[in-house]
């Protein structure tokens, strides 16, 4: 059968190298690629004095990112379960050291889009990493090992902000992505060096029509919702790729169920512990990316509005990069309730902290302290839940099938954080004060932005809740155990 792992034919007969090694370099490698998302953000206001070009225009470094990371991410997935996870890592961290060196080197519009482009082709790293944790560690060390390299993501982004506004207050914005070129190259010779190619391979044929299928699917839904805002929600090119989407998205899915070789097996995702974990990941990724966009917004308003603080972009980050440190701690703790109790336990756990934080949020949102405890109580959810994610997937999926599972969830998860970034865009342009003729958010738009996030996040509790009750492990090198007995599971 085409999913029953293989041994692949260079794997080397040596000793294995040691586990904490491959730990670090594969969450190092997830941290450099999730600074990458955070990095230009200092820089947006000015890219268009900085390209000579419009500001609609310039608002493409960042959704030619968002674009690339959601088409690259399965398709990266499922090539790593085919040909090798290692060597599909490879190939996306040379996308972000080759797409860092292209925007270092820019001064105009095109080549920081397609250097930027090239960077979001690297977003399968933390999935693929994922994976090949499952395929070279130790059971003993699973748990723990996942939870770290799932929050990375979390980790990077919120340290990235205080580096890159440091770079950017302090240096010329090119050295922001020179750091980048160095970071990627350090992380591409550290996996090239240290980890090993992973054992477990499916080979078989990509399913050509499939990807295109859903990179078309996919940049349609994106750029409707990344782009509406500005374009018009009711407009004819918004609604027409809404239309498109569905469209495209109902004749992939027709095709994904009928072909031998899907990129992403839909009958596997129907499985309730799969599909409730995704559904949850979803919500979670509104939730959890809510505060990015809350925070740094309070901070630099003025003070005349009565709730502004403000406060410098270096401020915005120093207050946010807490957040990091706290979501790098809580991914042990994670671990531990997930042994002990499960993944479901303490992804649901996750979602009442980080449904607490915003109602906290609510009315703690005057002083910076106020802000950078609530931004820690919510990194504690996503340390938690980041850890969890992964966990619930991998105990329901075949091992030939985790890369290509772990890709999908991160997908659903970046779709929920563009979803909260166009609802807070609509949000706060349509609830705002008019201070010195200048129209500005006002603090209920804030407190309506909470109380969703806050709703999203119990969303995420209902959703998960629905899990399974029987805890499912991971087996290293192997497949799930305790899987849930559903119908389509199959009979032993």
């Amino acid at each position: 059968m085409s999913d029953t792992p293989t041994q692949s034919a260079d794997t080397k007969a040596s000793a294995p190298p040691n586990p904490n090694v491959i730990v670090a370099v594969l969450a190092f490698a997830g941290i450099v690629v999730s600074l990458m998302q955070t990095l230009v953000i200092p820089i947006v206001p000015e890219l268009p004095k900085l390209l000579n070009a419009s500001a609609s225009d310039t608002a493409w470094a960042v959704t030619a990112t968002l674009l690339a990371a959601a088409v690259a991410t399965p398709i990266a997935g499922r090539l790593g379960d085919m040909y090798g996870k290692r060597r599909m890592l490879l190939t996306s961290l040379a996308m972000l050291t080759v797409g860092s060196l292209v925007v270092a080197l820019s001064d105009s519009l095109t080549p920081m889009i397609i250097g930027r482009l090239l960077q979001g082709l690297s977003a399968g790293v933390i999935p693929l990493g994922l994976s090949i944790m499952r395929d070279e560690l130790p059971a003993d060390k699973l748990t723990s090992s996942i939870a770290l390299m799932s929050a990375s993501l979390g980790i990077g982004a919120a340290l990235g902000m205080p580096l890159a506004a440091l770079i950017a207050d302090n240096f010329d914005w090119h050295v922001l992505f020179w750091a980048s070129t160095a970071l990627g190259a350090v992380a591409l010779v550290a996996v090239l060096t240290l980890v090993p190619e992973s054992k477990v391979r499916t080979g078989g044929r990509f399913d050509l029509i499939g990807g295109l299928g859903l990179a078309g699917g996919l940049v349609c839904m994106l750029l409707a919702i990344s782009k509406g805002g500005d374009w018009g929600w009711g407009s004819g090119t918004t609604l027409g790729l809404f239309a498109g989407a569905l469209a495209i998205f109902l004749l992939w899915g027709f095709f994904e169920l009928r072909t031998d070789e899907p990129l992403i097996d839909l009958r596997t995702t129907a499985r309730p512990q799969v599909l409730f974990t995704n559904l949850t990941a979803l919500a979670f990724g509104f939730s959890l990316f809510a505060i990015q966009l809350i925070v740094p917004q309070i901070l630099q308003l003025p003070e005349q509005t009565g709730y502004g603080l403000g406060k410098s972009l270096l401020t915005v980050g120093l207050v946010l990069a807490p957040q990091g440190l706290i979501v790098m701690l809580a991914a042990p703790m994670s671990s531990k309730i997930s042994e002990a109790k499960g993944p479901k336990v303490t992804l649901m756990l996750g979602a009442v902290i980080v449904a607490g934080g915003y109602a906290l949020n609510l009315v703690l949102m005057s002083e910076i302290w106020h802000l950078i405890l609530v931004s820690c109580i919510i990194g504690a959810g996503i340390g938690f839940a980041y850890g969890a994610l992964p966990m619930l997937i991998m105990g329901a999926v075949p091992v030939s099938e985790t890369a290509a599972a772990n890709a999908f969830n991160t997908l659903v998860r970046s779709i929920g954080s563009s979803v909260a970034s166009a609802t807070c865009g609509v949000i706060v342009a349509q609830m705002t004060i008019n201070l010195g003729g200048h129209a500005l958010p006002s603090e209920n738009a804030f407190k309506v932005i909470m109380g969703i996030a806050c709703g999203a996040a119990l969303v995420a509790l209902l959703l998960a809740s629905f899990l399974p009750g029987r805890r499912a492990s991971v087996a290293a090198h192997g497949a799930p155990v305790e899987a849930p007995a559903t119908a389509d599971a199959g009979h032993k």
